[in-house]
């Protein structure tokens, strides 16, 4: 993706582009992100492994915990390598974080729903979905990191006044559309 091309451009063409782009990640590969969709959640689940070893070691004081919590960070890293595509700059970490914290969401979410808090887990799986949906963005290079700045919610730029345009939302809908997991 060519850097700052997108800074002269306006939100019509912005939208062009960005649909052009899925298309063409479309077309260009026959893409079965069913297997890296499997894959990413896997990585989920290592940083939460990493997590619990690291507090049972901490609670415990037994130093074996840490001795696998770097065999599976050392696993977690190799895989997560399968998944990212020539990250650049922080990428790899956000990439780690996002995962991380859309894991953390949905098991917060799920005891909510457990606990009949509906509203409340539903609120919570829709902020996992839209973290899930930002690390597949930047990884498919769909979002340009670097044009990245601080708006207001649902705001694709600092000039959008359409919320019906929020690039979380579009990114749920691009990773719908990629990411199917019952494609075999």
């Amino acid at each position: 993706m060519e850097p700052n091309l997108n800074k002269n451009m306006g939100k019509e063409e912005k939208i062009t582009n960005f649909l052009d782009k899925i298309e063409a990640i479309k077309k260009e590969s026959e893409l079965d992100l069913s297997s890296d969709e499997d894959l990413s959640i896997a990585v989920m689940n290592l940083v939460s492994i990493e997590e619990h070893f690291f507090f049972s070691g901490a609670k415990t004081g037994k130093n074996e915990y840490y001795d696998l919590l770097s065999q599976v960070r050392e696993m977690r890293k190799e895989l997560l390598a399968k998944l990212l595509k020539d990250p650049k700059a922080e990428e790899w970490c956000i990439s780690k974080h996002l995962l991380a914290a859309s894991m953390r969401l949905i098991e917060v979410g799920t005891k909510y729903q457990s606990l009949g808090k509906k509203e409340e887990a539903r609120g919570l799986f829709k902020k996992a979905y839209d973290l899930y949906s930002i690390f597949w963005g930047m990884n498919l290079k769909i979002i340009d990191i670097g044009e990245v700045k601080k708006i207001e919610d649902n705001q694709i730029n600092i000039r959008d006044k359409n919320p019906e345009n929020d690039l979380t939302n579009r990114l749920n809908d691009l990773v719908q559309k990629l990411v199917d997991c019952c494609k075999e």
